[in-house]
């Protein structure tokens, strides 16, 4: 089942969420009528007195390229989840172009310029761009949430990655000075690095070995651009062998193991950078903030053997219990249901503590998937990789259509008729383009009806 459907008065008063079949009723009955395409929320068209709403859980799981969400009811029931695709990386590469430009536009008029490092002054708690961006989108969706749903609290997950432990768990004192960081551990950090699973064979979902890239008997540290994972056959094969005669028959493989390993640690060190502003920035919502470590999140998730999800991890962020509470001595029918997931395809955790039990339940199977694409840069002369001009951008709407909005092609004929719904980007000649399934396509503008315009995203 989809994620509930949000709900609000004449008066954009927020009101309970809605199974997706009453907001079908509503809708039918012509009680109520679509107000936002994206989150789905629906308008009554009257004013709802002395509303009787409960408050709902706003629980977040920042992560450093894609960040889960979720609304949690006070009964546990999980009704309302997404997934927040960031885009700093592809702010640092417009920023960089954006330099390489200017540099080369500079360096072609021969104009010398003072240097300007030494009178660059940045406020205190200043963030790249790049990092910026993750906390700015964050906090948009907050108060877009807000508007549509009764929250009552928030939960963050204020993790904190430890690099310098990875390489020596009995770091302590000054030694931290030779490094940076604090607190992740090594077999964790490397699952996530490997995309957990074998980095000679690719195999998954068995238990895998952490392996020296460069064998410590030939001269290899426990660096952890020198470990990688590896299952037992692959480990025991390669034994002390050097890597490059290990993978001699295969060069591909090679390369990907060399690059990795020497890959930096960019999303542990963003999530450091962030997570304090991002606590900062839900504090000014007025809300009580609760928040949990990564450690917790994981516990709660692999104890229920739920799958690794971004959503899910959110769901998961809280409060995790010690082994002597998870069993409950009162009811042994409730340890057995411990775990249980239904045919529905919803999961059920019992948090069990002495006489009281509380239930969290997925509800829902299908989320929403939100991906950052800003609303494109003020540059009206588009460039090629060198800098030089190609072709000039248009600033106003073409025929009241801009690049980015969602539409519905209702196409009557030719190579592609039939009806679809994507982002388009018009063209001053009358037809819009679209990328569907990797390929674009051609539609006149005429054929068009939006759905949902612009606002810095694109939604599935």
């Amino acid at each position: 089942m989809s994620n509930y459907v949000f709900l609000i008065d004449q008066n954009k008063t927020p009101l309970n969420p809605v199974h997706p079949a009453q907001a079908r009723k509503l809708l039918d009955s012509g009680k109520a009528a679509v107000f936002r395409r994206y989150p789905f929320v629906l308008i009554l068209k009257r004013v709802i007195e002395n509303p009787n709403v409960y408050p709902l859980t706003l629980k977040i799981d920042p992560g450093s390229k894609v960040t889960g969400i979720v609304l949690v009811t006070n009964q546990g029931d999980v009704i309302w989840a997404m997934e927040l695709q960031h885009r700093g990386q592809q702010i640092k590469d417009a920023l960089e172009h954006r330099r390489a430009v200017r540099r080369g536009r500079r360096n072609r008029n021969t104009r010398y310029r003072q240097t300007r490092f030494l009178n660059r002054k940045r406020p205190s708690g200043w963030l790249a761009p790049s990092l910026r961006h993750r906390v700015l989108t964050t906090e948009t969706w907050v108060k877009r949430l807000q508007r549509f749903v009764p929250i009552g609290s928030i939960v963050q997950e204020l993790v904190k990655f430890d690099t310098q432990a990875i390489q020596n768990p009995e770091i302590s004192g000054t030694e931290y000075q030779q490094g940076t960081l604090h607190g992740y551990e090594c077999r964790e950090y490397l699952l996530e690095k490997w995309n957990r699973q074998c980095a000679y064979c690719g195999v998954k979902d068995v238990p895998l070995e952490i392996e020296h890239i460069q064998s410590k008997s030939k001269g290899g540290s426990d660096r952890i651009s020198n470990l990688c994972l590896a299952c037992h056959k692959c480990n025991q094969r390669k034994g002390n062998k050097d890597i490059k005669d290990f993978l001699k028959g295969k060069p591909d493989v090679l390369n990907r193991v060399q690059k990795l390993g020497l890959a930096p640690l960019k999303d542990a060190a963003s999530v450091n950078s962030t997570r304090w502003s991002l606590f900062n920035t839900l504090k000014s919502f007025g809300l009580p903030i609760i928040t949990s470590t990564g450690g917790q999140t994981k516990f709660n998730r692999t104890r229920f053997n739920l799958p690794k999800a971004h959503w899910i991890d959110a769901a998961c962020v809280g409060d995790a219990l010690s082994p002597k509470n998870e069993r409950n001595p009162i009811n042994p029918t409730i340890n057995r249901a411990a775990s249980e997931l239904t045919e529905e395809g919803s999961a059920h955790f019992l948090r069990v503590r002495p006489r009281v039990v509380e239930t969290i339940k997925l509800v829902i199977t299908k989320i929403l998937k939100v991906r950052a694409t800003g609303f494109g840069g003020r540059q009206r002369c588009q460039t090629d990789k060198f800098g030089y001009p190609q072709k000039h951008r248009p600033l106003r709407p073409i025929l009241g259509f801009s690049t980015g909005d969602i539409v519905r092609a209702d196409v009557p004929k030719g190579k592609y008729a039939g009806t679809f719904t994507a982002r388009v980007c018009p063209m001053s000649h009358g037809y819009g383009e679209f990328v569907i399934d990797k390929k674009r396509r051609s539609v006149k503008l005429e054929y068009l009806t939006p759905v949902h315009r612009k606002d810095g995203y694109d939604y599935a």
